[in-house]
């Protein structure tokens, strides 16, 4: 039997190997010059700093048998994320910890005192509807003013009403000074790059990978086609386009280091751009070799038809316009969608990673039964 995945990142580099390695011929293919997708990484040829070209990507899981398949395909190196804020002319710490707090509101509070304190500038809200209620709700008008709602009226593009509250419900308030941005027991960067880490998932028996194909002009038949790619496009958007946010970077090249940290956040709505990424704080092992630094200026703004889809955007208007396209996903045989794309949903990569071991299991059983495989095996209405 021979398969085809369109799609070179991780769902599709996973999923494409689980076959090959069960004897199956499986051909690979993705519209762009490399693997690894949008975790695209190279070194910059100018600073020698490798770069995440399509915005820092930070690997971090709880998930033990995703961090033992990783480990299978290269070094993971410890790394510890850490985010500073600007606002109002002061850096801060986030997400929001007791330094932040201490410092913000001027005092000298311990844990039990800045939680009561932190209380009294909440709003009692039972079932936050948006994001801004989340944030009412969770850290009070003032962190929300200051830290959220410029930042996400430029990141998303619209007023923070307008977004669901589980985008704010994924970054924690913690009472301690523990600065890390997340608290999975696992985190860290492939030593060498995510581009070479796909490449290795993807060098395998019986996998053929071709970049630079579109599926749209493949003329060879298979058993089944696993699709990552965007499921509108899949259907031409016969029934509209779904919405993305996309990004553009502004490049910075200098000396030394520029700005001392990986990422500051630019919360003020009155900047332009969101944050600035500077890449060689993302590879700490090898940075005091490196003398040149390379930075991201980094702006947010709706995906047009030629762009790079980053963020699914999700309001009603698209779960209306996915539910049709999902309805016509399951009338269609001989296909599965996969990944973030596939399934128009946001998907940090140990997540993406699971799944797509998840489906690979369950691919294999029915290919050896013969039973159908299914079109979704993470539903995405099932995950707004």
């Amino acid at each position: 039997m021979r398969y085809c995945i369109v799609g070179a990142g991780f769902s599709g580099a996973v999923i494409g190997r689980a076959l090959a390695e069960a004897g199956h011929k499986v051909l690979v293919i993705d519209e762009r010059l490399h693997v690894a997708g949008n975790c695209h990484s190279q070194r910059d040829p100018q600073t020698g700093v490798m770069t995440h070209v399509y915005g820092p990507h930070i690997f971090h899981t709880g998930d033990e048998r995703v961090w033992a398949y990783v480990q299978r395909f290269g070094a993971m190196r410890p790394y510890r994320h850490r985010v500073q804020a600007v606002a109002g002319g002061m850096v801060y710490s986030l997400p929001v910890n007791l330094l932040t707090i201490n410092q913000f509101f001027r005092k000298v509070m311990g844990p039990e005192e800045a939680r009561a304190f932190v209380a009294t500038k909440t709003r009692p809200i039972s079932n936050p509807a948006n994001f801004e209620e989340q944030a009412l709700s969770m850290i009070g008008a003032d962190f929300y003013e200051a830290f959220f709602r410029g930042y996400t009226r430029k990141q998303w593009g619209l007023d923070p009403t307008q977004l669901p509250a589980s985008i704010l419900k994924r970054l924690p308030l913690r009472f301690d000074y523990d600065d890390s941005y997340f608290a999975h027991p696992h985190q860290a960067i492939p030593e060498r790059g995510y581009t070479e880490l796909v490449a290795a998932i993807l060098d395998t028996p019986n996998l053929e990978l071709r970049l630079g194909a579109r599926f749209e002009d493949l003329t060879e038949a298979f058993a089944h086609v696993v699709y990552s790619g965007p499921i509108d496009r899949y259907f031409h958007y016969e029934l509209g386009r779904l919405g993305y946010r996309t990004l553009d970077f502004e490049t910075i090249r200098a000396k030394g280091d520029y700005q001392g940290t990986a990422v500051v956040n630019y919360c003020d709505e009155a900047t332009p751009y969101t944050r600035i990424t500077e890449h060689k704080h993302f590879a700490p092992w090898e940075k005091v070799k490196i003398e040149g630094t390379i930075l991201y200026r980094e702006f947010s703004r709706f995906c047009g038809k030629n762009d790079i889809p980053y963020y699914p955007i999700r309001q009603t208007n698209e779960e209306a316009m996915l539910k049709k396209y999902v309805d016509r996903a399951m009338a269609t045989p001989g296909v599965t969608f996969v990944g973030r794309l596939g399934s128009y949903r946001y998907l940090d990569m140990d997540v993406t990673i699971g799944e797509a071991l998840a489906a690979a299991e369950a691919m294999l059983e029915r290919i050896a039964t013969t039973a159908d495989i299914p079109v979704f095996f993470a539903p995405p209405l099932q995950h707004a």
